[in-house]
């Protein structure tokens, strides 16, 4: 089976989801533990424009950054750093977590975790809409907004805390264009081509 390698200077739509389908998100404090640890592992090598974090499975949209190099931990010399690499650190470090939390053992994320290369700017934007609206599809909450663990109200209100916020509402021409793409300017087909669930 061919898997798409992270290809430094592309976006990618990256997923996964818990083993036979288990919850990887027990508890309300797993998905702020979960971004705390996206972003400790892979904040250098990624930039982050769009995420959805549901009961049993999550979506991303990235960007993976070309040639980054960081300091070794005894200050001497430079590391490369290597994508899929940051993301199994991320996938190991938040499974240790849940495991040890909830006496469990074994694997909790289905191995390898998928990624779909992104190279249309229209793929790209409905993408976004997509990850926002997959609680709702999920029927998780009845609007999509009422979801707390999405993007869709931190790059509203433009907060940088991780996410490259304002290159997202630029792709919809600022904020009132990026409400009205999730009013449904990206109509069934377009969410057809990307349901993968």
């Amino acid at each position: 089976m061919y898997i798409q390698p992270l290809t430094e200077g592309a976006y990618f739509h990256i997923y996964n989801r818990g083993v036979n389908g288990e919850d990887i998100f027990k508890e309300p404090r797993n998905y702020y533990y979960f971004l705390q640890q996206y972003i400790f592992y892979c904040a250098d090598v990624f930039e982050t424009f769009a995420y959805a974090l549901l009961k049993n499975h999550f979506h991303m949209l990235v960007y993976v950054k070309a040639n980054v190099q960081v300091s070794k931990q005894n200050g001497e010399g430079m590391i490369q750093l290597n994508a899929s690499k940051q993301l199994s650190h991320f996938f190991n470090s938040y499974a240790q977590a849940i495991n040890k939390s909830n006496n469990r053992t074994g694997p909790l994320f289905e191995s390898p975790f998928e990624r779909i290369l992104v190279e249309d700017d229209n793929y790209l934007r409905a993408l976004v809409c997509y990850c926002h609206m997959n609680p709702q599809k999920h029927e998780f909450v009845k609007d999509f907004k009422d979801w707390e663990f999405s993007s869709y109200h931190t790059i509203l209100s433009n907060n940088n805390n991780f996410l490259t916020s304002q290159k997202v509402l630029d792709w919809f021409g600022g904020v009132s264009g990026f409400e009205k793409a999730h009013e449904g300017r990206y109509g069934q087909i377009d969410m057809n081509k990307l349901i993968i669930e």
